[in-house]
């Protein structure tokens, strides 16, 4: 029996969209467009490089691989000897650079199609160009096996998921091809371009067309739908942080996925091979993670209280020292300045201004690219709870439990 391309449908949800959806959707493109409204762009770009930081972290913690920030942001920086893990830190920092990849493309209005096969197969290869060694390879029947960059499963490699097999490996790409013309005609007008991205989402993983990184590649293709989409707030929020920790808990990412897996349930359950109802559920459930990042990243990058509880800090490890919070208020608020502006700003001479400067770049509350380099802010890793209260967490994954065994 020949595996049709239909058996990923339905694709998305075309007709009788259900009002609360709809509802749903309205609401995260209205606070999606106050995300970073009031920050300088200077300020913007340097909360997106942690923002990116964050969303690889969590990218990681999904896959069960729990990696300290301190060591992602040392691996970026190439100073090895200081990571506690490598291989997971040189993973997340693969995972950093091809998203700053996407935010880049996206910013000079030549993102790809997302869900194109051209635009998967090259995330999956810069992806996997930049891991380490020790995960360029998986154990595949007994063999350990090379995963190709962007290549996609070959024949032969066949694979299961849980209880989800997903199709041969002979028949992915047409399975591809179908899902790339599905989402083409799926996403026309804003609706449709933010209401597609769960069902693409889950329908890629399902396919799982690639022998290894699915859940990454799917990951990324989402951010990259979120910013086709409009939703993206500059690159500041994180859909990885909310897959990762749920609405209500850890392992609704796994449970809700597998939920989207089943059959369709009868005449009444749409008319695809899988079922309309669960797809839907799913649908609301991940457009509800959505807002639910939105709505955090809103009030975590407010200017009003960003300043507040940078300000806070300050008093707490630089008491007495008033000089320091006017700057770095100012850079925060302005944006990046030049070190001959800075007497100025606090009403010193310059000598006294140096020092300033000197104490604030050591301690990483500003930043420059170079000894007489302009000043932008910063936000330091030993401080970013203090600064951003929830960001990031240590605490594992926990996967779903398995299935009751039904009473026969």
């Amino acid at each position: 029996m020949v595996e049709t391309p239909a058996r990923i449908e339905p694709c998305g949800i075309e007709e009788n969209i259900p009002v609360a959806l709809g509802d749903l959707m309205l609401t995260i493109q209205s606070e999606a467009q106050e995300i970073g409204r009031l920050l300088h762009p200077d300020s913007a770009a340097e909360l997106r490089a942690m923002m990116r930081v964050m969303n690889a972290y969590y990218s990681n913690l999904i896959e069960g691989h729990n990696t300290r920030p301190a060591d992602i942001e040392a691996a970026l920086a190439g100073r090895i000897e200081e990571i506690e893990n490598r291989p997971l830190a040189e993973e997340a920092a693969a995972h950093v650079r091809v998203q700053e990849w996407i935010d880049m493309e996206a910013r000079a209005d030549r993102l790809q199609v997302p869900f194109s096969v051209d635009f998967l197969r090259e995330i999956h290869r810069r992806f996997y160009m930049e891991m380490p060694e020790e995960f360029r390879f998986v154990e595949h029947a007994g063999r350990r096996e090379p995963v190709v960059p962007g290549q996609f499963r070959l024949e032969g490699q066949e694979v299961a998921v849980g209880r989800h097999l997903p199709p041969s490996a002979s028949r992915i790409d047409d399975f591809m091809r179908h899902f790339e013309t599905r989402y083409w005609g799926l996403t026309r007008g804003r609706i449709g371009r933010l209401l597609s991205i769960p069902a693409a989402h889950h329908r890629l993983n399902y396919i799982h067309p690639f022998l290894d990184g699915n859940g990454r590649v799917s990951r990324l293709m989402t951010h990259a739908m979120i910013q086709k989409a409009e939703i993206g707030g500059h690159g500041l929020w994180s859909i990885s942080r909310g897959l990762a920790r749920g609405l209500h808990e850890p392992g609704e990412y796994m449970q809700r996925m597998d939920g989207a897996d089943q059959p369709r349930r009868g005449d009444l359950d749409g008319r695809g091979n899988l079922s309309l109802a669960t797809l839907q559920q799913f649908t609301a459930w991940f457009l509800s993670i959505m807002l639910d990042q939105i709505r955090f990243t809103n009030a975590m990058l407010d200017l009003r209280d960003l300043r507040s509880r940078y300000s806070a800090l300050l008093d707490d490890l630089m008491p007495g020292q008033v000089r320091s919070k006017i700057l770095v208020e100012h850079v925060l608020r302005y944006g990046e300045i030049s070190r001959g502006d800075v007497p100025g700003i606090v009403g010193v001479k310059e000598r006294a201004a140096r020092n300033d400067i000197s104490e604030l770049l050591k301690s990483g509350f500003l930043k420059s690219s170079g000894h007489r380099g302009m000043l932008r802010i910063g936000f330091p890793l030993a401080y970013r709870e203090r600064l951003f209260p929830n960001l990031f967490t240590h605490v594992e994954i926990t996967p779903p439990p398995p299935p009751e065994i039904p009473v026969l």
